[in-house]
C-alpha cells in the first residue's frame, strides 16, 4: 500500500483535545517531527482533523 509523509508545523499547546489525540495516533509528538503512514481513508480523516496543524509531504 502506498505510503504518505506527514509533517507537524504547529505545536498542539492550545488544541482542543480531540485534535491532540489525532496527532497522537498519527505519531506525531513534537512540532518538525515527520512521520511516514499508510495512505488509507481512517489516517487521511486524521490529517483532515489536524489539516492546520500538519503539512502533507510529497
Amino acid at each position: 500500500m502506498a505510503t504518505i509523509k506527514v509533517k507537524q508545523i504547529k505545536s498542539k499547546i492550545h488544541a482542543p483535545r480531540t485534535q491532540k489525540a489525532s496527532l497522537e495516533t498519527l505519531g506525531l509528538r513534537k512540532p518538525n517531527q515527520v512521520v511516514e503512514i499508510e495512505d488509507n481513508p481512517t489516517n487521511r480523516g486524521l490529517i483532515n482533523a489536524v489539516h492546520h496543524l500538519v503539512k502533507v509531504i510529497d
